[in-house]
């Protein structure tokens, strides 16, 4: 049996720097990160790895050694001001990493701009072999997957494609209906964790339990399976799993990757 295209997502381990996380994620198995060039939020603690060059070098030389890839780069904010021909130097940087998909988060009210700001966005990325994934998540002005797939239908271009995380699908209401009628080669990877107890009424709790909160696969309360039978079998899986209590409980990141890629592991085996 082929083993599963594991990645370790940034936002799971983000007190470490790129070098320490890829060297993490060797240690524990994984095949592929996802490295976060743009900070999510301007309190995030960011280590600059698009300006920096010499954490950049670092960072390539630690994937040379180690065998480990990139799979992602993120977070880039479709916002009202964007000008989407000045994200070269994002481009470049993902292209030199060796990432083959960007997340991208759609924060304008004005869909028919952010739909054409993604178009133009897809068009940019592709003489760098990345494809832009417009993720859904219900705080977002692409708050559900149908409103995703909107965006990619209307933007119109091949490498154009919707990132499904399974906490926003859950959070979100989206429907496995709407995932069955795709063909499978429009996906190109997904973001897998569990959260626990219901959809809580405030989008400020929510926003919270995304960020801070989540479970690992298996020990909340999403139904992963029919989630992953519905997605192709060999579709790679982003391992995103914020677990601020843990750290400050002072489990570290290597445990941590470990437990999520060992839940992962287990339900991908029951499936």
């Amino acid at each position: 049996m082929t083993s599963p295209v594991l990645s370790l997502a940034a936002l799971t381990v983000l007190e470490l720097s790129p070098p320490d996380m890829v060297e993490v994620a060797a240690q524990v198995g994984y095949s592929h990160v996802g490295l976060r060039l743009i900070p999510a939020t301007p309190e995030e603690h960011h280590f600059p790895l698009l300006a920096d060059l010499s954490l950049r070098r670092k960072t390539l030389a630690r994937l040379r050694d180690t065998g480990v890839r990139v799979l992602d780069i993120e977070i880039l904010r479709l916002k009202s001001d964007t000008k989407v021909d000045t994200l070269d130097n994002l481009l470049e940087a993902g292209a030199e990493l060796g990432a083959s998909e960007l997340l991208v988060a759609g924060n304008d009210s004005d869909f028919s701009r952010l739909t054409d700001n993604f178009a133009a966005l897809c068009e940019r990325a592709k003489p760098y072999g990345l494809h832009p994934h417009i993720e859904f998540m219900p705080w977002t002005d692409v708050p559900d997957l149908k409103t995703a797939l909107r965006v990619v239908e209307r933007a119109g271009q091949a490498n154009g494609r919707v990132l499904v995380d399974a906490f926003h699908f859950n959070r979100s209401k989206s429907q496995l209906e709407d995932l069955q009628c795709l063909p499978a080669d429009f996906w190109r990877y997904a973001q897998l964790c569990d959260v626990a107890g219901p959809c809580p009424d405030s989008m400020d709790e929510i926003l919270r339990q995304a960020r801070n909160e989540r479970r690992f696969p298996g020990d909340g309360d999403c139904d992963l399976k029919a989630l992953l039978s519905t997605l192709p079998k060999s579709l790679p899986l982003s391992l995103e799993v914020p677990t601020r209590q843990l750290l400050e409980q002072g489990v570290t990141a290597l445990e941590r990757a470990q437990l999520a890629r060992d839940k992962a592991l287990k339900i991908l085996g029951e499936l």
